[in-house]
């Protein structure tokens, strides 16, 4: 007999415990994401047939080219997360400022805000890497009934109530957590439905994966130059293997699964980093941290740092427990 599978809507039926306070808007909240990745799927995956791969002919406020699937992506969340009146804001990494939603009643009665990152790594779109969407959960600290402001956003990620990542690879999955460990689905295109196939996901302690771009090698911090021989050295248990795909929910999914560390530090082209705190570390730190994982800056530990700015970027080491602290002992020795 074949075996049968969970799907999302079941799984979040039977968590509901999982968060008492809520009266059913984070188990919304979560079911339109779903919804949204899948209209967002069906896109990547016909970006080849269509004219929907190459640049948008702007930059967002990073700077950065921005491609026609993040335009397309950012607004099918956005639209999907304000259709259902759910949040009280969302804030994104393609958008110069957060949005703030009033509900049809203009009470501004929701309790949840929401941060992401549209379409993670969306400059492989065109060559077929896998891409991926990252998403972040708090509950509003400003008044219910009052419009969301910065102060909502500009959480520490311990405050996260959820937070999850969409992978648009040789299959679709949508990997999520609430604070009670970390579960992975699977979408059937046929029927359109997630099923879950990675129940209680776990970072393997130790890995033999490291993931970084040596392309910029010599930019890099000390620490980080003698972490990376240390990972190429012939010893028992090493050298490591290289892997290093330039998009990060793809590094860190299979980190997950096969045991690694992937690492976006500071460098003399990025005295801060590259990647956002609030839109991609945080989100990502909750997940491998709910999954036996570590995550820090090289020195602390992400979750804890307090946040400025909505575009805030930072140093980012995570992974397997054990690797992330070894690379953490070079970086402290090697200041």
């Amino acid at each position: 007999m074949a075996k049968q599978y969970q799907t999302l809507g079941e799984f979040i039926i039977d968590n509901q415990a999982d968060f008492p306070y809520s009266s059913g808007e984070l188990s919304r909240l979560i079911n339109s994401i779903r919804l949204a990745a899948k209209v967002v799927n069906h896109e990547v995956n016909k970006a080849g047939l269509v004219d929907i791969i190459g640049a948008y002919g702007e930059t967002n406020i990073q700077g950065e080219d921005q491609q026609k699937l993040d335009v397309y992506a950012n607004k099918k969340f956005i639209q999907t997360l304000t259709n259902r009146e759910i949040v009280c804001g969302i804030a994104s990494e393609e958008n110069d400022d957060f949005i703030t939603i009033a509900g049809c009643n203009n009470d501004h009665k929701n309790k949840y805000v929401v941060l992401m990152d549209p379409l993670d790594g969306s400059s492989n779109i065109d060559v077929n890497v896998s891409v991926g969407t990252i998403f972040s959960v708090y509950r509003r600290v400003t008044p219910i009934g009052t419009p969301a402001t910065k102060e909502d956003f500009l959480q520490p990620g311990n405050k996260q109530v959820a937070a999850g990542y969409i992978i648009y690879g040789t299959s679709t999955m949508l990997v999520y957590t609430t604070g009670h460990g970390v579960n992975g689905f699977t979408l059937n295109p046929a029927l359109g439905s997630w099923y879950l196939s990675h129940p209680d996901m776990k970072f393997p302690e130790e890995g033999r994966i490291y993931s970084i771009n040596e392309g910029n090698y010599v930019h890099f911090p000390e620490g980080v130059k003698k972490y990376i021989k240390y990972c190429q050295e012939e010893k028992q248990d090493r050298p490591y293997t290289s892997r290093y795909i330039g998009s990060m929910v793809s590094d860190i999914h299979r980190n997950m699964i096969k045991g690694g560390i992937f690492i976006y530090p500071k460098s003399s082209k990025a005295f801060n980093g590259k990647l956002r705190l609030l839109y991609e570390c945080n989100p990502m730190a909750f997940i491998i941290e709910q999954s036996g994982g570590k995550a820090s800056d090289g020195y602390n530990r992400i979750l804890d740092i307090e946040p400025t700015e909505l575009h805030q970027r930072a140093p980012f080491f995570a992974g397997s427990k054990k690797m992330v602290e070894k690379a953490e002992e070079f970086m402290r020795k090697y200041q």
